[in-house]
C-alpha cells in the first residue's frame, strides 16, 4: 500500500469518514522520499525499538518497522486507530498507544516493549506542540539514543541557534543543555496534504548521558534561563529582578564575576557562562 500516493490516501481516508483537525495540527507526509530519510536518520535499525510520536494515517510508522526491532506509536486522535488497522496490517511489531504523549509514561513503554534494545525516538510533531514535547522527552531523561523529529523550519532555526546568538531562545538553552542537536535536511511544504502555509525542517537531538548540573542546581538554573529569556530587550539585571526578586546589585555582582558587564541580556551568554552566572546567582539566595 502507497501511504504517499494522494489518490491511496484521498480513499482511505473517504472510507473511514476521516477529516483533517486543525486543533491537532494534522499534516500527512506525501512525500515519498521523507519517512525512510527521517527512518534512517533516526536509529530505526536492528537491535533498536523505537517511538513513535503522531501516527498519521502510518506512513512514518511503516518506514520504521521496516527498519527497527519494534515500533511503539503514541496517538491521541481515536479517529486514526481504525486506519492504521488497515495501513499496518503487515507489520506485527508494531504496538499503538491511544494517549496524549503529554501524559504517557514513556519510560514504562520502553521499559516493557523495548526489552534488550537500545531505544530512539522519531516523530513529524505538530507545529503547536513542539516545544513542550522535546523538552518533556528531554527533561524526562528517556533512556533514548537519538530523538529525530520534523517541526517547524523557524523552530529548528531557533532550535539549532548557537547558545549566546541573537537566534537563540529559552527553547535553544534547554535543549543545549539536555543534549546535542543538529539540524539534518528541510521539508518543503508541498510535502504535506494539507499543505501548512510554512516549510519544516528535520533536526536530531542526542541527549547528554550526565547532568551537568545537581537537581537543585538545575531547578534554579531554569528559572533563571525562563525568566531571562522571557523579557528579551531588557537587560539579565532588569529581567532577573522584576520577575525572580533578586536585587540588581546582586545581578551585576554575579555578572562581574564572570567577567561581563553590568548590561548584559541573557541572549549573550554562551552555555558555559550561563551555567557560571546561575551558580553565582544562587549563593545569593
Amino acid at each position: 500500500m502507497n501511504l504517499t500516493n494522494i489518490g491511496t490516501v484521498k480513499d482511505i481516508l473517504s472510507r473511514h469518514g476521516f477529516s483533517f483537525s486543525k486543533g491537532l495540527g494534522q499534516n500527512f507526509i506525501i512525500n515519498p522520499d521523507i519517512c525512510p530519510r527521517i527512518a534512517e536518520y533516526g536509529n530505526a535499525s536492528q537491535g533498536f525499538g523505537v517511538i513513535e510520536i503522531g501516527t498519521g494515517i502510518g506512513v512514518l510508522t511503516a518506514e520504521l518497522a521496516k527498519r527497527a526491532d519494534k515500533v511503539s506509536a503514541v496517538e491521541i486522535d481515536t479517529r486514526l486507530l481504525p486506519i492504521l488497522n488497515e495501513t499496518l496490517a503487515d507489520f506485527d511489531n508494531v504496538k499503538i498507544y491511544n494517549e496524549d504523549v503529554m501524559k504517557c509514561d514513556l519510560h514504562r513503554i520502553i521499559r516493557e516493549d523495548f526489552i534488550g534494545l537500545k531505544a530512539a525516538v522519531c516523530a513529524n510533531l505538530p507545529y503547536y506542540i513542539t516545544s513542550p514535547v522535546i523538552m518533556l522527552l528531554l527533561e524526562s531523561r528517556l533512556p533514548v539514543e537519538s530523538i529525530t523529529v520534523m517541526v517547524q523550519k523557524e523552530a529548528a532555526q531557533r532550535l539549532c541557534a548557537k547558545v549566546g546568538s541573537r537566534e537563540s531562545g529559552a527553547i535553544t538553552v534547554g535543549v543545549n543543555y539536555y543534549g546535542t542537536v543538529k539540524k539534518l535536511f528541510d521539508v518543503s511544504r508541498g510535502s504535506f496534504m494539507p499543505s501548512p502555509n510554512v516549510d519544516s525542517a528535520v533536526i536530531r537531538i542526542e541527549p547528554n548521558g550526565t547532568p551537568l548540573l545537581d537537581e537543585e542546581e538545575e531547578k534554579f538554573f531554569f528559572r533563571v534561563i525562563k525568566s531571562g529569556f522571557s523579557q528579551r530587550r531588557k537587560t539579565a539585571a532588569n529581567s532577573l529582578s522584576s520577575l525572580m526578586g533578586i536585587s540588581k546589585d546582586d545581578v551585576y555582582e554575579a555578572l562581574r564575576i564572570i567577567g561581563l558587564s553590568e548590561n548584559t541580556r541573557m541572549e549573550q551568554l554562551d552555555m558555559e557562562q550561563l551555567i557560571a552566572f546561575s551558580k553565582e546567582l544562587r549563593k545569593k539566595q
